[in-house]
């Protein structure tokens, strides 16, 4: 507890803290000031909230400081740990890896002091009511338009209303499920509704984890303010769209999933989290399919209906029959599901035409029509320029406003301001609305508190029976740099939202506090057809690239040697660099041009575009894993991440030294084997995490089943093919040869253990061929794949059929087939079995991809 003077507990400390330098934007200064009380900026006394929250640290100024910066340097650390990103549109590395920016989250949070929260509640759940009759009225019998409370332009015109949609009846006559509404508190200290988020309200995710983090770090503060949990609002918005679903699924127990618009969208991060929290399968457009007007997953086991779904995916992508041709997002169909009343959506679609900026100059009088009130929170001033009357109302008084766009236009486009003539051009186009002085919110930046604009976005959910009720708390988004401007796509950072209360704290837990025989059943969840394909393809290239690792070791190794290599060993080597991807095709060879075929090998180590590189599969590997956020773990997740980090910044070239003369010509700046060498030397490390944790750290389901037979197909594969080639230029007639290929087996301490010296083709054979207890021999990994293939959902008679290109046991050789047979011959055999194991493997991976990816005999599959 600080010491401070008995007059003004805490407010000295902050005081102190407080930097009092003017923004670095004058344009967007504020009159209030969330730290203190009403009045000039900083000359008000500080809000009680406030020293009650700094009686917290430590009175000393330097020790408050040192306090402050290791609790923000634990959020950078956390947000780190967790893989919490948020994209920028366009913003996408090289090889498509996904997110890549951390999430801004401060350290200190917003403070809402009870009668501020009274005042929210009241403007937001009516303004919510209102939003849900207007959806009815819109797609139903349209009294506004009919009235002319409505502008019949200003709805048609919009491309968010769906005209297909139109008579068509929400489940239980609720269209909306949850509506995010952005807030600000102007300079006279009242807040305003800015906007509207009715489609598909992103964040609630974001809100989620920011409490968890910041809530932690002031663990006193939180509970001695009395601040308002936020899990019950998410528990509600479930239990309705459960009870709708109930309803659809006439009885039987509802599916209900979270739709996602991929791993590529900015807020991926969220999806993944609020599905895992919530409890429901993250699906794309890609799981589903609509039959006989019925929505379906597709999964490994077949065809699983599904009765809701918790969109974030917005309306035009959702459905490429009727809307927009061109998404590969959504499902071909749902429209008809959707009119046949056998899908609740949440939100409806065709919600989007209630976020123009034009409909707040309509609200009121819409309110009083549909609801009999006057709005209890006003809207920003606002004139559509479609209505003559008021676009000369303000056509020569622009400057202290903002001109914005009535219909959506494509995100990320930025533009200057429009003239007056392309306003009068066009005026349906646009709509002028006041401008508003935000207030500002704290940051904690180099030692010191700074103010800056801040706005607050705040959910509410309906509970099916005509109420609404708002989530305590929200994300604030603040500007962190210039210009002012709290948009997250702009520099906006976020602080968690404290919601104080004189009243009782709602402790509810998302967990129940009994589970029935049913929710355990309804917990085993079937593994979708994308998740099954994503880890399928998550095994096989961990174990791909896992090969060329061992490949580029030995291939650096081996050139940079003292002795001579044998000259089948080298031109083995030059032929599997080629095949794999880790030379060029046309490269000379080693034993022709070692230098040449050396800085090939380097250059190519971190080539992204060469298909079958590290570099590639590194990208591939991270893409993979990018659409499994929901399933993999932190550690797991975070680990191939820096995997790919890690190696391009080992490989990282220097820059090159200045040209001795103007002609001369630099060489481009590559990696020497030393460097190389131990660069791989740390991913084969890491590589080897990321299989135990694939081994020994993920539930065994019909998921975990595929993506181990997706690793043991690529080892059988590989292994079949480099195998072969070894042995067709003749390598293994010498000790060296043989090492590599136990290098590449990764069997050579197997080997030893068991032959010490002998140099001998049978030895090999038996130890990379017989041994069914070593995971690297053909006969342990068909022994792995055929208990692994029988495991999986199917008809039996197409498994039979899998298991027969197959052998039937062991490697399909065995020593008595061996006995009478001299070196000659035993090479013949074992260049037949090695084409036969890496045809058979490569037609099994297409036969699992058609079957459970691509669902190519659905109707087999369906179950109704």
């Amino acid at each position: 507890m600080s010491d401070v003077p008995p007059g003004e507990p805490g407010a000295s400390l902050l005081d102190a803290l407080l930097q009092r330098e003017p923004p670095a934007d004058a344009a967007y200064t504020s009159l209030h000031d969330e730290l203190h009380e009403p009045g000039p900026a900083g000359a008000g006394r500080v809000r009680a909230c406030w020293q009650r929250f700094f009686d917290w640290l430590p009175y000393d100024v330097a020790a408050a400081r040192a306090e402050i910066d290791a609790r923000a340097r634990h959020v950078a650390q956390q947000i780190r740990a967790d893989g919490i990103t948020h994209n920028v549109y366009g913003d996408q590395p090289a090889g498509g890896a996904g997110p890549v920016r951390p999430w801004p989250l401060e350290v200190l949070p917003l403070l809402v002091e009870p009668d501020d929260w009274a005042v929210i509640e009241r403007g937001v759940e009516q303004r919510a009511r209102l939003l849900d009759r207007m959806m009815a009225d819109l797609y139903g019998p349209q009294r506004l338009l009919h009235q002319a409370l409505l502008p019949a332009t200003l709805l048609y015109r919009h491309p968010g209303y769906l005209r297909p949609l139109h008579g068509t009846r929400a489940p239980g006559d609720l269209h909306l499920h949850i509506v995010a509404f952005d807030l600000a508190r102007g300079p006279d200290g009242h807040w305003w509704i800015v906007a509207q988020r009715t489609q598909n309200p992103s964040g609630l995710g974001y809100v989620l984890h920011n409490r968890l983090i910041v809530s932690r770090l002031f663990p006193e503060a939180f509970r001695e303010l009395r601040v308002q949990h936020i899990a019950s609002a998410y528990r509600r918005l479930l239990d309705t769209v459960e009870a709708q679903a109930s309803a659809v699924a006439g009885g039987a127990s509802p599916r209900i999933a979270l739709l996602t618009s991929g791993p590529y969208s900015e807020t991926y991060f969220e999806h993944a989290y609020l599905a895992r929290y919530l409890g429901v399968p993250l699906v794309d457009g890609g799981d589903l399919t609509v039959r006989d007007d019925r929505l379906y997953l597709k999964t490994v086991e077949g065809l699983e209906p599904v009765h809701a779904l918790l969109r974030r995916l917005d309306d035009d992508w959702c459905d490429p029959l009727e809307l927009r041709a061109d998404s590969t997002l959504g499902v071909p169909g749902l429209l008809q599901a959707v009119r046949a009343g056998r899908l609740v959506m949440a939100n409806a679609l065709g919600s989007a035409c209630l976020e123009t900026p034009a409909l707040q100059g309509f609200l009121p009088a819409i309110a009083q029509t549909l609801l009999g009130e006057d709005l209890a929170m006003p809207s920003l001033p606002t004139w559509w320029c479609g209505e003559r009357a008021a676009w000369q109302a303000v056509r020569g008084d622009l400057d202290d406003k903002l001109v914005r766009h009535t219909f959506p236009r494509p995100r990320g486009r930025t533009e200057a301001a429009p003239t007056l003539e392309r306003i009068e051009s066009d005026p349906d186009a646009w709509t002028v609305q006041g401008r508003l002085a935000f207030s500002r919110a704290p940051l904690w930046r180099s030692g010191a508190i700074q103010t800056r604009p801040a706005g607050l976005r705040v959910y509410a959910v309906a509970d099916g029976h005509g109420r609404w009720h708002v989530l305590p708390g929200g994300m604030t988004r603040v500007a962190a740099g210039a210009p002012m401007t709290v948009s997250m796509q702009r520099g906006g950072v976020s602080l968690d939202t404290w919601v104080l209360t004189d009243g009782q704290v709602d402790l509810f837990s998302m967990l129940p506090q009994r589970l029935r025989v049913d929710d355990i059943l309804a917990r085993r969840r079937p593994v979708a057809s994308r998740t099954a394909e994503n880890l399928f393809w998550l095994g096989r290239y961990t174990e791909r690239t896992e090969q060329l690792v061992r490949l580029a070791r030995a291939t650096l190794m081996l050139i940079d040697s003292d002795s001579d290599a044998p000259a089948a060993l080298q031109e083995a080597v030059s032929v599997l660099a080629r095949q794999t991807g880790l030379a060029p095709a046309a490269v000379p060879g080693l034993n022709r041009a070692p230098a040449v075929f050396e800085r090939s090998v380097l250059a190519a180590l971190t080539d992204v575009d060469g298909a079958t590189s590290i570099g590639f599969n590194l990208a591939a590997l991270a893409r993979a894993a990018g659409g499994l956020r929901e399933r993999l773990s932190t550690e797991h997740w975070g680990l191939v991440q820096a995997m790919g980090d890690d190696f391009r910044a080992a490989l990282a070239p220097s820059p090159p030294p200045p040209a001795p003369e103007a002609t001369a010509v630099l060489l481009p700046a590559l990696p020497s084997a030393a460097v190389a060498l131990p660069a791989l030397d740390h991913l084969a490390v890491q590589l080897a995490a990321v299989t135990g944790a694939q081994s020994d750290r993920m539930t065994r389901d019909h998921g975990w089943r595929l993506l181990t037979l997706g690793r043991f197909i690529e080892r059988l594969i590989g292994l079949a093919q480099q195998f072969g080639t070894v042995l067709d230029l003749g390598a293994l007639d010498s000790a060296a040869g043989q090492e590599l290929v136990l290098e590449l087996f990764d069997s050579t301490i197997t080997f030893r253990a068991r032959y010490q010296r002998h140099q001998d083709l049978l030895a090999l054979v038996d130890t990379l061929f017989l041994d069914e207890a070593n995971p690297r021999a053909f006969a342990g990994v068909l022994r792995r794949l055929r208990i692994e293939l029988r495991k999986l959902p199917g008809p039996e008679a197409m498994l039979d059929d899998w298991l027969a290109r197959l052998p039937q046991a062991g490697a399909g050789i065995t020593l008595d087939d061996l006995r009478d047979g001299d070196e000659a011959r035993l090479r013949a055999t074992l260049r037949v079995l090695c084409a036969r194991l890496a045809e058979g493997g490569a037609w099994l991976s297409n036969e699992i991809g058609g079957h459970y990816f691509a669902h190519a005999d659905a109707d087999v599959l369906q179950r109704v």
